[in-house]
């Protein structure tokens, strides 16, 4: 369970919440320009955009839960289980790709949003795991850059593109329902609302937000993307990069999980690990974890992505308190 959104302001953010009952092993990860990145079937791109993301870095491979290249093009995998559909086997002349593959590969091989569709219609997801111990991960995507986003879902039906007006995916159901549900919600308004139940009686309410009654609050994917995407239309911030990014991160914060408040149907708790926003435009990625609320930057300069090897930032999970 995630949440994913775009926010652009001068430069495009992009936030994501990753939302898991454990953690995978993940760090913040530059892969530079010149580090290989294989596939299991369609080859290797020796070199390639630098990007910068979220990952887990076994075998020294980047896999990447979000990332963005240092052309402006970010996309997050979001978990889509009993609707995510992977080929045994590609098709001929096409690209077959591992969905772990798919962001390293795209975000290395395109500059633009319209380059990464085209491409995208060329490919097959197969179910080829990264390896013992990683099995394959139900996933579909949100992919944008400052012109727009999409949504990528492979199911029975085949690869389906989406464009995404809204710039916002959870989970299931598949994106068409969110698309849809959003009309449920029309009257919704960040301003006081009006009496139009009966006018001839002077009728106000109780208090402040009353605009957005019925606005969901709980954690299913439905209802966080409606949230979400209120929250984000209705954002009001400065121009200056450290209130965008404070922005971002209050969203998330408006649709994060909170520790024993969705249970799995294991018996874990689940919880936001971690939430981040990404300057997509200048490449730069903040993050926060679950009990360290401190926000950390990591750039993706010139310099970095220049580099022979994969860079690994640990994540600072640790409460850390300023004294007084």
């Amino acid at each position: 369970m995630c949440t994913a959104f775009t926010f652009q302001k001068g430069s495009l953010y992009f936030g994501r919440n990753m939302d898991l009952e454990c953690h995978f092993g993940e760090a913040v990860v530059i892969t530079p320009r010149n580090y290989p990145l294989s596939t299991k079937q369609a080859g290797v791109l020796p070199s390639h955009y630098a990007m910068i993301g979220m990952a887990n870095t076994t075998g020294n491979y980047p896999l990447y839960a979000e990332a963005a290249n240092e052309k402006g093009l970010c996309m997050a995998g979001l978990n889509f289980p009993g609707n995510a559909w992977y080929r045994p086997e590609g098709r001929p002349g096409r690209r077959a790709l591992a969905p772990y593959e798919l962001i390293p590969y795209l975000l290395g091989s395109c500059a633009t949003l319209a380059q990464a569709r085209q491409m995208l219609e060329t490919v097959d997801l197969i179910a080829v795991p990264f390896g013992p111990g990683l099995p394959l991960a139900p996933l579909h995507w949100i992919l944008s850059d400052a012109s727009g986003s999409l949504v990528v879902e492979q199911t029975e039906e085949g690869m389906q593109i989406y464009d995404n007006p809204f710039g916002v995916l959870t989970n299931n159901p598949p994106f068409p329902f969110h698309r849809e549900n959003v009309r449920q919600y029309l009257p919704l308004s960040a301003c006081p609302p009006r009496n139009n139940f009966c006018p001839p009686v002077e009728l106000t309410p109780f208090g402040q937000g009353a605009g957005a009654w019925g606005l969901p609050g709980d954690f299913s994917s439905a209802s966080r993307f409606i949230k979400t995407l209120f929250c984000k239309t209705h954002s009001v911030c400065g121009e200056d990069e450290a209130s965008c990014v404070s922005q971002v991160l209050h969203v998330l914060d408006a649709v994060a999980m909170v520790r024993g408040a969705v249970v799995t149907p294991e018996g874990a708790p689940d919880q936001t690990n971690y939430s981040c926003c990404i300057n997509a435009t200048e490449g730069v990625y903040y993050y926060k974890t679950y009990d360290n609320s401190r926000v950390t930057r990591i750039a993706l300069t010139p310099e970095r992505g220049q580099g022979l090897e994969l860079m690994v930032f640990p994540l600072r999970k640790d409460a850390d308190f300023l004294e007084e």
